[in-house]
């Protein structure tokens, strides 16, 4: 590199405005810009626990994506009407000028091939493919008014994690652990746990601290071999002689924040500090062994294995434990009906018996544990699924539906939120809202008000301008609130 363009990039203002104060008025500036002025101070931890807003619901939050997103029609939204005309064609009107991801012309309708009943003292309906969740039916709050901007699932996917369709902005963890820190300072306060190790379709922006420190964004921890890539200790390497190297580079970054005065420098020493940590509390927390045979079944856990049962577990060991933000991605509910793993009967069948069982296990936990209360449990997917059969697939035997993003539903619990509640309504079909839309920024913002967080207020300033993860829209959602 040029050594004059390096110069340009590593002066900050500060040495500019340093450099500059010269000439008339050189004293007034000298005792204004002196470096005491301008040094940073490195907080003992900037994970350390902070107050919101106002008194909050909800101290942690357990976030279960459902990547691809799962057929609400035939789990959640009952569509009787939807069922009578089944292989019509669908009407003109909920078609005509809109873009689908695999279909095109005039699809045939068809209504869920489940069975609904209602259940608990709510009469929630609910279908057969979720029998774990009949039980719950008075803990669950159901948003079948919601909609989203995006139909594809990575720009939709992020969308809902980030308030933005495109990468680069915090995610809700990111926010959640900026706003409020951990309670946990041997852990991170963002917790990635991905099912069978597939990636969600946003990749690692899904769970990324965008532009605010990077101390903020969601490790991701593993059931097999290290918990966390790079915590260990290389070969020949032991705890003495890290404690050492950790405080010479220490020094060395403490020099560095004090000559440019760039707030990444500081948040680089508090994560090699919470690494070192990390080293022994992890490999702890994540050792599934320790737990009884009774609690493996009941979520449906094996001692090595990566499926949502162990991840469920493991969330509710982190929150015990403290940790702020638990993330969980689950890949395989894309169901197009392309093979039969994506049939919305017997494959449906399948998929859902290996998350309705550990999540039903995570909500007793929690409150045998007496974390359920203050702890927000997040169920769904990125947007919907089409009220008539995909068009790569409708003359085939297979049955499973395309990308909607006008029309699906959400669910909560826990947390502050009202249990055995139904808010809004589909029209007879499901193809729009017809009674209190929730837009996913009314959705963010309802979530931060949970948090204690005023979702106007939480903001970082990058490039010249407020950010939030609600962008500049989003309101609070009062009836989902108890």
């Amino acid at each position: 590199m040029n050594p004059l363009t390096e110069k340009i990039q590593l002066d900050t203002r500060r040495h500019f405005l340093r450099n500059c104060g010269m000439g008339l008025g050189a004293g007034a500036l000298a005792h204004l810009l002196s470096p005491e002025a301008f040094a940073l101070k490195a907080p003992q931890n900037p994970l350390l626990p902070r107050k919101p807003h106002f008194s909050e619901k909800a101290k942690r939050v357990i976030y279960i994506h459902l990547t691809g997103s799962p057929p609400h029609l035939d789990m959640w939204d009952y569509k009787p009407e939807l069922v009578k005309r089944t292989d019509q064609d669908c009407p003109d009107q909920f078609v005509k000028g809109k873009m689908f991801a695999f279909t095109s012309g005039t699809p045939k309708l068809m209504g869920t091939p489940r069975t609904f009943k209602q259940y608990g003292k709510s009469g929630m309906w609910m279908s057969d493919a979720i029998p774990n969740f009949h039980e719950h039916a008075d803990d669950f709050c159901v948003i079948k008014s919601m909609h989203t901007d995006q139909f594809n699932h990575a720009p939709a996917e992020l969308f809902v994690h980030t308030g933005f369709p495109q990468p680069g902005r915090p995610s809700f963890g990111a926010w959640t652990t900026y706003g409020l820190g951990s309670e946990n300072q041997d852990l991170p306060g963002y917790v990635v746990l991905i099912s069978s190790g597939t990636q969600p379709n946003g990749g690692k922006n899904s769970y990324s601290a965008g532009f605010i420190p990077s101390l903020y964004q969601g490790v991701q921890c593993r059931s097999k071999g290290d918990p966390v890539l790079y915590v260990s200790d290389p070969p020949g390497m032991n705890r003495g002689l890290r404690r050492a190297s950790l405080d010479a580079m220490k020094d060395l970054n403490h020099k560095a924040s004090e000559k440019f005065a760039h707030p990444e420098t500081l948040t680089r020493i508090a994560q090699y500090e919470l690494a070192y940590r990390m080293q022994t509390s992890v490999p702890d927390v994540m050792d599934i062994s320790k737990e009884s045979q009774k609690t493996l079944d009941a979520y449906g856990a094996e001692v090595g294995g990566a499926s949502l049962g162990n991840n469920c577990l493991l969330a509710r060991r982190l929150a015990e434990k403290g940790v702020r933000f638990v993330q969980l991605f689950d890949w395989g509910w894309d169901y197009h009906g392309t093979n039969p793993k994506e049939d919305i009967r017997d494959g449906l069948t399948k998929k859902c018996a290996t998350m309705d069982k550990p999540i039903s296990a995570l909500i007793k936990d929690l409150k045998e544990r007496g974390l359920f209360d203050e702890t927000l449990i997040i169920i769904g997917g990125e947007f919907g699924r089409t009220p008539f059969r995909e068009g790569r697939t409708s003359k085939g035997k297979v049955l499973g539906r395309d990308h909607f993003p006008d029309c699906y539903t959400m669910i909560m619990a826990g947390g502050g939120v009202k249990g055995g509640h139904v808010h809004g309504e589909s029209d007879d079909l499901g193809f729009s809202v017809t009674k209190d839309p929730v837009h996913v920024h009314d959705l963010q913002a309802t979530w931060m008000h949970l948090l204690g967080f005023d979702h106007e207020q939480l903001t970082y300033r990058f490039q010249g301008r407020d950010y939030r993860l609600t962008d500049v829209h989003g309101h609070v959602v009062k009836n989902l609130i108890a």
